[in-house]
């Protein structure tokens, strides 16, 4: 099976370099591998791609050997674990609120005896049935060791759970999302605290029980600052980026197009 490379940093304690994407953009995943990332961030909660698009993608991060960390639109078991066999290397589950979503999804997405995940053995994360159904096969032991769970931190109850959620045996990392959290605390008359101030507690709470945390940033100054803060995932740079480059593009032909040809 193949071994992830975000968890082979997250385990030595380095920064694991994500970018993300959201649309059926094969060649972007060879530049990301070719570019030294070490994962990309597939989201299928906000975009929409059929199944074979999906597969597609996933056996393409295979291929060039770079993890695929999806966001999945459901928390339906068996589609969770489909992600996996199609060769997901890592979910991130969207508003993990309590610890007790957080351990429903360890089991249906890791197999015994840390889970309860169904075992096909047929899937793109054995070769097919290569590495599972051969003799003294170490399959169920690889994909428990060399996939991850990230939870994602949006409301305050989330906050509040932080410490419990991340104490569930499974869980990897917590993953704060500002702009699900932000706007809640924005609107919640109760809320006491900033978004700043529920980072360094989601952070403090991944820290005391050794695991992961990460959040989003939107300049390369706060990706520094939440690097110096502990973060080992902070994803920078995406299919969106795109647009930079045809305004780029178009604000460089405006100016050569100003100008009368001879």
């Amino acid at each position: 099976m193949r071994k992830s490379k975000v968890l082979a940093k997250w385990r030595s304690g380095e920064f694991a370099r994500f970018c993300s994407m959201g649309h059926v953009l094969p060649f972007f995943v060879r530049y990301a591998a070719h570019y030294g990332y070490d994962g990309i961030w597939l989201d299928l909660e906000h975009r929409n791609m059929d199944e074979r698009e999906v597969q597609h993608l996933l056996a393409l991060c295979q291929m060039f050997d770079i993890d695929c960390m999806v966001r999945p639109p459901t928390l339906q078991r068996t589609r969770l674990y489909r992600y996996l066999e199609d060769g997901a290397t890592g979910l991130m589950i969207p508003f993990t609120s309590t610890a007790e979503i957080a351990q429903q999804i360890v089991e249906a997405v890791k197999f015994p005896p840390i889970g309860n995940r169904g075992l096909d053995g047929a899937g793109l994360d054995c070769q097919y049935g290569i590495d599972s159904w051969r003799p003294g096969s170490t399959y169920i032991e690889d994909a428990n060791r060399e996939t991850f769970i990230v939870a994602q931190i949006e409301t305050p109850e989330a906050v509040a759970n932080a410490g419990e959620v991340a104490a569930v045996p499974g869980i990897d990392a917590l993953f704060v999302g500002p702009g699900d959290l932000g706007l809640r605390l924005s609107i919640d008359e109760a809320a006491t605290m900033s978004l700043d101030e529920a980072v360094e507690q989601v952070a403090e709470a991944a820290r005391q029980h050794g695991k992961v945390w990460a959040r989003t940033a939107g300049s390369i100054e706060e990706l520094a600052r939440y690097r110096q803060m502990g973060a080992l995932m902070v994803p920078w740079g995406g299919d969106f980026a795109l647009a930079k480059i045809l305004q780029t593009a178009g604000q460089e032909l405006d100016q050569l197009l100003s100008t009368p040809a001879n």
